[in-house]
């Protein structure tokens, strides 16, 4: 598989852990946004919304999806990433995307057990149960325009690597 593969879903659905298992697998590069993103700017995700505002957040994160995406990639993006159309049709025409889809309740759990992967800005003053849950409402639409499969994130990572592989050779079978 030469194709990039694209990872989107909310905080918390695992695309950096399941990325890394699947780039393992598929003898691929990894590539999560974020960190890149983190990375070139040399600042936090929380520091450029707060200086630069939600907006400039966005187009970088849409330069860094145009700088990352490369053949053989496995490519972890931000949450937000499919909040534009551009980069949802970007991603659906220069690869496979997969959305890795689960329920409010694991995602909150995943965010209280490790709140340092939840690097980014709360989105609302609400109680991370709420906010989960309200942004997920908002976005799980964009996310299925976006993918070309969807899988149950809520499994072991193990798990989640072995359903996108199933799915990437049926894509490719057929």
């Amino acid at each position: 598989m030469t194709q990039p593969i694209f990872l989107v879903g909310p905080r918390g659905c695992g695309k950096t852990t399941v990325g890394l298992e699947l780039a393992r697998v598929c003898q691929s590069q990894f590539v999560d946004t974020d960190h890149w993103l983190q990375t070139h700017a040399r600042q936090t995700i929380a520091d450029m919304v707060e200086k630069e505002g939600w907006e400039s957040f966005r187009a970088r994160e849409t330069e860094t999806l145009e700088a990352v995406t490369a053949p053989s990639t496995v490519i972890a993006t931000g949450g937000g990433i499919i909040l534009a159309e551009y980069n949802r049709r970007f991603m659906r025409e220069k690869g496979i995307v997969i959305y890795l889809c689960a329920p409010v309740s694991t995602l909150v759990a995943r965010l209280e057990a490790y709140p340092e992967e939840g690097q980014r800005p709360a989105l609302t003053a609400k109680p991370l149960d709420e906010e989960v849950s309200e942004i997920l409402a908002e976005r799980d639409a964009l996310y299925r325009e976006a993918a070309h499969h969807v899988v149950d994130a809520s499994l072991s990572p193990e798990q989640v690597v072995q359903h996108i592989v199933t799915s990437l050779r049926l894509a490719c079978a057929s």
